[in-house]
Formats: structure tokens, sequence, C-alpha cells
């Protein structure tokens, strides 16, 4: 794993590239600010904190139920952990091509100047993306935890949390009665018609029972097999 000294050693190195990028006061600045530059890479924020998923992700008006943010929170997991595969792939790729650079560094005697040059560019580049794989993939796995904490905090027993169907709704219910409080004279048309049309539906599915029998339809196919018409 790449530490944080590795980190300032690869800024540090770029230092002697930069003098030919930047002015020299701003490379005498860069090269005063070097720790202070390692340290807010290392600290900077990475995806959404507890705090944002309570109050941004999981807000009230949108997942009204405990059951609506517990499904919300198995997406959100899900989403990160396809992430963290991917990740993991790319840094596989990314390690087989530093070890490619490095053996050619070391046993291609008749490269030319060119050619040796690309091959520590490319094996610096390599080196720091490495390090910011490891940073995001820690974070990746820090949301992983965070969302399994809040599911397990909202799955109090109180609904089906083997059907994301059986709840919906109910709290697409609240949901849009929630939206529908909000409209008014200045609404735009094309809003006022959807959110009330989809509410209407909702009331009416739920008045009719329609979803009910779908539920008895599946629990027979689940415990006998298909039923007869």
């Amino acid at each position: 794993m790449t530490d944080k000294k590795d980190v300032k050693d690869i800024i540090q190195k770029e230092e002697t590239h930069l003098n030919n990028l930047l002015e020299q006061q701003d490379l005498t600045d860069f090269k005063g600010m070097v720790d202070e530059l390692r340290d807010t890479w290392t600290k900077k924020q990475m995806f959404r904190t507890e705090t944002e998923a309570r109050f941004s992700v999981l807000q009230d008006n949108r997942y009204p139920t405990k059951a609506a943010k517990y499904w919300q929170c198995v997406r959100e997991q899900s989403s990160y952990l396809d992430n963290l595969m991917t990740l993991s792939f790319d840094y596989r790729r990314n390690e087989a091509k530093i070890k490619w650079l490095e053996n050619k560094i070391k046993i291609d005697k008749e490269a030319d100047d060119y050619k040796r040059t690309k091959y520590e560019i490319d094996l610096d580049e390599c080196k720091f993306a490495k390090a910011s794989m490891e940073k995001v993939a820690k974070h990746r796995m820090r949301e992983i935890r965070m969302w399994s904490k809040l599911k397990s905090e909202f799955n109090d027993g109180s609904f089906n949390d083997k059907d994301v169907n059986d709840h919906q709704l109910e709290s697409y219910g609240r949901q849009y009665h929630e939206k529908a409080k909000t409209l008014n004279e200045h609404s735009d048309q094309n809003e006022v018609f959807n959110v009330l049309g989809q509410l209407q539906s909702l009331q009416r599915i739920k008045k009719s029972g329609e979803l009910e029998s779908s539920y008895k339809e599946k629990e027979q196919i689940t415990q006998h097999g298909k039923p007869k018409p």
C-alpha cells in the first residue's frame, strides 16, 4: 500500500519538472507547501459523510418510511460495491503496468532518451494513480460500512426486507402526497399533471387492492407452482 510518505515523495519528485511549467514565484510557493498539500490530499473529503447520507440522500420527503430508507440504503451500498469491484480491476491493471515499466527501464538498454524518459514519466503517473486508487478504495469501503450500519438501523422488522415492491405503494403514496402539497398556481402545468396523476394512480391502486391480488398470486406460485387459471 502507498503511505503518506510515498505521496509526499511523488509530489516532491515532480517539483523539478514543475520548473518548466510554473513561473518562479509559483514554483517557490509550491515547494513551500508540499507538507500542506500532502495533508490536503490525505484528508480531502471523498464521497458522502454520514451527515450527508442522512439529511440529503435519505431525506424524509423522498423516503418517508423506514422501509423506503432501508431499500435506498441497499441501492447505495450495491452501487458502491460495483464501484469497488471496478476499481479493483483498474488497480490490478495499473499494478501490471508498473511492473512492466520498471522492467523496461531496468533491462531495455537500447531505449533512446525519449523512450526512457517516457517510461519514467508513465511510471511516476502510475504510482500516483496507485495512491489515488488506494485512497478511493478506502473511502468506497467506508461508505459500504456506513450503508450497512444505516440498513441495520432502519430494518426494525416492521416491513418486508426481501421484496422491495412490498413497501412501495405506501412509501410512494406518502412521497407524492408531500409533493402535491408544494404545488400552487405558479407551478409548471406538466409538473402538476405528473405529480397529481401519479398520486391519483397510487390512491386508486391502494383502494382497488389490485396489488394484494398480485401478492397472493406470487405466493401461490412460490408455494405450489403456477396457479390454475
